[in-house]
């Protein structure tokens, strides 16, 4: 499926998040234009603490996106959309086994360590609380390692470029 569009997507982030990045890079592999609006994690306390932005993103995280009448958060779903709504290169492998694997390697890094260095859970953790990331982030990224080594060939997984 694939949607003719009179709008550029709408990219709400912030420059040093990983997850915006993400979005981002996809955008970018499949040649989308898009305007962005800065939401700074730092400023005031958190620019998406403020009613304006949770009324968009009620998880109050970056990114959000607004496309084809929609606003998405959580950069994977993004990732997918529009993937499956764009032309140009695939994001994700056509073989259903690779697939997967992209989506569980992507699932480990979204879900399984990126939220450890996340701002908002730093802030939240007491005196240990880079040592208590650095233990889990380490974790995560052992048990991505014998993973990567079953599916990598050029890439993570095969010699193409996906999420």
């Amino acid at each position: 499926m694939s949607f003719v569009c009179l709008t550029k997507p709408v990219l709400h982030g912030y420059f040093r998040s990983s997850c915006s990045w993400r979005v981002r890079i996809a955008f970018a592999l499949k040649g989308i234009e898009y305007d962005q609006v800065a939401v700074n994690l730092i400023q005031d306390g958190g620019q998406q603490f403020t009613e304006q932005y949770k009324t968009l993103n009620p998880m109050q995280q970056v990114p959000a996106v607004e496309i084809d009448g929609l606003v998405l958060s959580q950069s994977l779903a993004v990732i997918q959309y529009i993937d499956e709504t764009r032309p140009g290169p695939r994001l994700l492998p056509a073989d259903p086994k690779k697939r997967a694997q992209v989506r569980m390697i992507s699932d480990i890094i979204a879900s399984g360590i990126q939220p450890l260095q996340n701002l908002h859970v730093i802030q939240k953790m007491g005196t240990e609380k880079v040592q208590w990331a650095q233990h889990f982030i380490h974790r995560g990224f052992q048990a991505l390692e014998p993973i990567l080594k079953q599916t990598a060939g050029k890439y993570c997984v095969g010699d193409e470029v996906r999420v």
